[in-house]
């Protein structure tokens, strides 16, 4: 199998970028080497997988209890602090149980709009606080959105995990303060987790600062998710049953009996999970419909005309009402579009990984041994342009069918391309673009993240016309775990 030398890999990744550039990586490794590569970090021999069919072919032989990868530094951290882990660094039958809970009460259809009424409040104050950001401005600027969108992440995430209002998007000094010190150790965790992966342990050893760190970071996350379980679990203890629709993750687990060191630890991982991944990609969507005015003219047209004929978009934060709007918004055509081109082109997730534990497998022309580090390339495969003519041009439109009346094109294995009039699309494949994975390990949250971007994105743009900083340049995107702008992201909002 072809691949780079050690020493070249090595040299990539700490002496040039590399571990802010592994996106880039893929493409340039496709480049090079084709769809299939191995490269080896010390005693780790890693297979790069670029291919939709190769890909494919990994995730059908994963098996029930695919595992992420053989170590990392997340786990590191739970085994020092003797913390349970939670989705994200589970294993096992520790992983099925919680698992098996959050996909029913998250990942079945419908779920998600039960938290639609707590999301449309914060979607409110969120509008409410760009509008007082953007009047401060003489031309209409809000610096830096990706921040407030941390805000507005945290301050959802948290009434869904745990009923707790914090005050993220108000004018509270103090509630601010707090609250941005939680987004730091996400930031935190999310920038050296791949330090501390790509430094040798002996070299840890000898420069502790990063180490150290990184699991303060987590440390920090763990007590605040920790105090507001405990609160939850108290509160509910003491009402008795709960109101219809007075419900969060922490009642959705305690209520199967998983264990409170496993709240703990399911809770902390999916807070930081939900914090980063919606804001990054509403702040990404916005960035795009501002560089291409058509595309955001076309859906403020649709969305209006959403709330002419239904009152689709009202933003009503009633749980009922906020749950039909949900609904409705999830059926408007070019928003879903708009949110899977944004997620094609910057990929919360750039690569995922996997280690097939039970048996060698076949990954085209060769077996690969068990126990070997498999990594997916979603980044590389969604800008392949047998796939997605002009895979850097962002292009909605390329998601729709002729005549689509609401429905977009595959929500199971991977969303496929749709007939997209003047802009034909090359082969189709359902696994081209993946960014919430696929499988047993997809992401829980995908259906509360897509009720969060699309309330969101519909309630900014009925209210503000979204351009480009006067003399902004082109935002590139890195890689901190997650893929993030590498630099903060302005944009002038007009109101309507």
């Amino acid at each position: 199998m072809p691949g780079p030398s050690s020493t070249a890999f090595i040299f990539e990744l700490l002496c040039r970028g590399g571990v802010q550039r592994l996106h880039e990586m893929q493409v340039h490794g496709r480049s090079r080497f084709g769809p299939l590569w191995k490269a080896r970090f010390g005693p780790v021999l890693t297979v790069h997988v670029a291919d939709p069919a190769l890909v494919a072919q990994v995730l059908r032989q994963e098996g029930p209890e695919p595992r992420r990868a053989l170590s990392c530094p997340w786990k590191e951290h739970r085994n020092l602090r003797g913390v349970s882990g939670g989705l994200l660094t589970l294993e096992g039958e520790a992983w099925r149980g919680p698992r098996r809970v959050l996909a029913q009460g998250l990942l079945r259809p419908g779920a998600a709009e039960a938290f639609a009424g707590p999301v449309a409040t914060v979607v409110a104050e969120l509008v409410a606080r760009l509008q007082r950001l953007q009047r401060q401005h003489p031309r209409g600027i809000v610096p830096d959105i990706g921040t407030e969108f941390n805000r507005f992440g945290l301050e959802a995430i948290s009434w869904v995990l745990f009923s707790s209002r914090l005050g993220c998007l108000g004018d509270t000094g103090e509630a601010i303060r707090a609250t941005d010190g939680v987004i730091r150790c996400v930031g935190a965790v999310l920038a050296l987790t791949l330090v501390t992966m790509a430094l040798p342990r002996p070299l840890l050893r000898l420069i502790p600062a990063p180490w150290d760190a990184f699991c303060h970071a987590w440390d920090q996350l763990f007590a605040f998710a920790k105090g507001h379980v405990d609160r939850r679990v108290a509160e509910v203890a003491a009402r008795g049953p709960l109101a219809e629709g007075d419900t969060c993750v922490t009642d959705l687990l305690a209520r199967e009996h998983i264990p409170v060191s496993s709240i703990y630890g399911n809770v902390t991982e999916l807070l930081l999970a939900g914090v980063d991944t919606v804001a990054s990609t509403l702040a990404w969507s916005l960035y795009e419909l501002a560089r291409n005015p058509g595309a955001q003219a076309a859906l403020h047209h649709e969305l209006v005309a959403a709330t002419a004929t239904n009152g689709a978009t009202n933003g009503d934060s009633d749980s009922a009402t906020a749950a039909a709007t949900a609904a409705a918004l999830g059926r408007l055509p070019l928003l879903r579009a708009v949110v899977k081109e944004t997620l094609r082109l910057y990929p919360v997730i750039p690569a995922n990984a996997r280690v097939v534990s039970d048996c060698d497998i076949r990954v085209g022309d060769y077996l690969v041994p068990r126990q070997t580090l498999i990594t997916l390339c979603h980044y590389a495969t969604s800008r392949d342009s047998r796939f997605f003519p002009a895979p850097d041009a962002f292009r909605p439109e390329r998601w729709l069918r002729h005549g689509d009346t609401g429905d977009t094109a595959g929500d199971t294995a991977g969303d496929t391309v749709g007939d997209t009039a003047g802009h034909p699309p090359g082969p189709r494949h359902p696994f081209a673009s993946l960014p919430f994975g696929l499988g047993p390990r997809s992401c829980v949250g995908r259906r509360l993240a897509e009720l969060q971007l699309h309330m969101a994105l519909a309630q900014i743009l009925l209210r503000f016309e979204v351009r480009p900083e006067p003399g902004g340049g082109r935002v590139r995107p890195m890689t901190r775990t997650l893929l993030a702008p590498a630099t903060p992201i302005s944009l002038r909002f007009l109101e309507r």
